[in-house]
């Protein structure tokens, strides 16, 4: 049976919340338009996709969500040759097409997007630092899908440049969060002494990287505590660990009485490809951040004045001593960088965005710089 998501609604955004976006339906007929991704539960679709649903159908967009089959190459597109023959725009998310595919899919598709935010021409490493897996075969279909693509909509500039050599256009649209559901400064109370990790389970072999940092501060400073918000956490004895279940009805507080953020990466081909959306929920959250100088993350955190990029182990050290020796310093970072999302990646300034470009590609327009 094959999975189908027509009444997904996505997070809820009230359109008339977004400046840029009118509320008023288009003066003409209800459009359509199909979103199609193999988990509609992933992060990846949840912020940068699924929230655009109610925005769209506002505006007078008739909206199909479908969960794709990772398999069943050509039977899946076949089982979908009606919705697509009606779609105005077809966007695919994170998708790699085969050859096959992107025939049937340009003989009924009128427009398609593709969106990601992750580097999927390549296989993650299998520890942080070691070589990605260069499938030919990996590369091949990231190539051929950028370049069926009316539109490529890349998370961050790194990933942006991996598809510009097969795409006919490309734009960045970073992962946005939703601001509205940080409390503001001050609502919550704070545990200065709290370090605070969010991140899917597989992302923890990151935290290793600075164990050896937070063990030392540990050593030195008696109520430090390292608080992680996961589905696991790593099996430390010399950091006082908190585990926190993550879900989506507790993930803002557990990060908003928390002290500061961290997000340590190794810098190689894959991480420089990430889109440092856990940073941008520490800095909704007004927590100053200390993060690896790495890809993305040197666009969302301003070094000393929303947070501080920390490259090695004294680097962590030190930044962390200044955090934690000076709370109201961490309060004022904390502030910078809330305001830095509110102008820069809060859903109400990129969604109007991303929505403007979708409705030119359904215009058969190229997409305005």
């Amino acid at each position: 049976m094959l999975a189908h998501e027509a009444c997904y609604r996505g997070p809820e955004v009230r359109p008339e919340t977004l400046p840029g976006l009118s509320t008023r339906a288009m003066d003409r007929d209800r459009r359509s338009l199909s979103l199609w991704a193999y988990d509609l539960e992933a992060p990846s679709f949840r912020h940068r996709l699924g929230h655009l649903v109610p925005l769209l159908e506002a505006r007078g967009w008739q909206c199909q969500v479908e969960r794709l089959p990772k398999r069943r190459y050509l039977r899946r597109m076949l089982a979908r040759r009606t919705q697509l023959r009606s779609a105005e725009v077809l966007v695919l998310s994170k998708l790699k097409l085969t050859p096959a595919e992107g025939c049937l899919l340009r003989r009924w598709a009128r427009r398609i997007v593709f969106d990601f935010d992750d580097a999927i021409h390549i296989r993650r490493p299998r520890a942080p630092g070691l070589e990605p897996d260069r499938s030919w075969l990996r590369r091949y279909k990231f190539g051929y899908t950028c370049g069926l693509a009316d539109l490529v909509v890349a998370g961050n500039p790194v990933l942006a440049a991996e598809a510009a050599p097969h795409a006919r256009r490309v734009e960045v649209v970073p992962t946005p969060v939703d601001l509205e559901r940080y409390p503001e400064p001050g609502a919550t109370a704070r545990e200065p002494h709290t370090l605070v990790w969010i991140g899917m389970p597989e992302n923890l072999a990151y935290l290793e990287l600075i164990h050896p940092a937070l063990a030392r501060l540990a050593a030195r400073y008696p109520e430090l505590r390292l608080r992680v918000v996961s589905s696991a956490c790593p099996d430390w004895s010399d950091v006082p660990l908190v585990a926190r279940p993550w879900s989506e009805a507790t993930e803002t507080e557990a990060l908003a009485s928390a002290g500061i953020g961290l997000m340590p990466l190794s810098d190689d081909e894959w991480t420089r490809g990430k889109c440092a959306f856990k940073l941008l929920q520490y800095m909704a959250a007004g927590l100053p951040c200390v993060a690896s100088p790495v890809g993305a993350n040197r666009e969302a955190v301003l070094d000393g004045v929303t947070g501080y990029l920390a490259a090695g182990s004294s680097d962590w050290e030190l930044a962390l001593e200044k955090l934690l020796d000076s709370p109201q310093h961490g309060r004022e970072l904390g502030d910078a960088g809330r305001e830095r999302v509110r102008q820069h990646f809060d859903r109400r300034v990129v969604a109007p965005r991303l929505v403007a470009l979708l409705e030119e590609v359904a215009g058969g327009q190229s997409p305005s710089r």
